[in-house]
């Protein structure tokens, strides 16, 4: 992708995610309609209208669309530049008034992220990058940690995964473990260098991870699935393996402790 086209898409992404930023800071806890259906399927109001705004914002004809709040039209398929795109990554933790959210935009094109952005209102963090432009965290160029070992690290775990118990296997471990909700605000805090690595050994759909992947390779960091399989995007089951991510220095170390486990 040329640099001027990046350039307009990394622009439609930050106006996306500032307009959609807007509306969710003028929602609190118990001030919206909530549809609670079990476990962590929570639908809200919020969602729904940050998916319109986010649609209008990016969607231009000839692009293909994924939204976990929209029915999912399957003429993306075919095409070469989609947007996958998750209103509001970590709803629960919304719901609750816990700021470990964000609205998630993850660009992709013939398969391969290319382009994303976070924002997580609450924090006041925006991640944005692309390809060959490199990452910004707050709009200033960021890149993830040089870190080589585990010891002394800090790991991101999914806040449902370690209330399941499923972290207790790292108890002894010579990291620091930060249990967080929203997977894609999870990814951007690695791509920007906040933190040195996160996994998840949960299945995740495309519209959880596609501006995270972005964001990590985009700074120069590395994102796998737990399976190795090749990572390919926009594909008609949405539903990905679990995902590693961390900074190419500290690859090894995570590799050799997964591996093991």
């Amino acid at each position: 992708m040329e640099v001027k086209l990046q350039k307009e898409y990394l622009k439609r992404i930050d106006t996306a995610l500032r307009i959609a930023g807007g509306i969710a800071r003028d929602y609190a806890p118990g001030t919206f309609q909530v549809s609670d259906q079990g476990g962590r399927n929570v639908v809200t109001e919020v969602d729904r209208r940050v998916s319109e705004v986010l649609r209008i914002e990016l969607l231009r004809d000839g692009e293909g669309w994924l939204s976990e709040e929209d029915v999912d039209d399957e003429s993306r398929l075919s095409r070469e530049f989609v947007w996958i795109v998750d209103p509001l990554d970590g709803t629960r933790e919304f719901v609750d008034g816990l700021p470990e959210w964000c609205i998630s935009i993850g660009l992709v094109e013939n398969g391969q992220p290319v382009a994303g952005g976070t924002f997580n209102p609450a924090a006041n963090e925006i991640v944005l990058g692309a390809i060959g432009t490199g990452v910004t965290y707050n709009h200033q160029p960021a890149r993830p940690t040089t870190r080589t070992e585990l010891d002394g690290a800090v790991v991101l775990a999914s806040r449902s995964e370690w209330k399941r118990g499923e972290w207790s296997q790292f108890e002894t471990a010579p990291f620091t473990v930060k249990p967080l909700g929203s997977v894609a605000y999870k990814l951007s805090l690695v791509a920007g260098g906040i933190a040195d690595a996160t996994w998840t050994l949960s299945p995740k759909h495309e519209w959880d991870v596609a501006a995270g992947i972005a964001l990590i390779r985009s700074a120069g960091g590395r994102v796998e699935t737990t399976d190795g399989a090749p990572l390919r995007l926009n594909q008609k089951k949405t539903l990905l393996p679990g995902l590693i991510a961390s900074g190419n220095a500290l690859w090894p170390a995570i590799e050799s402790l997964l591996c093991t486990k």
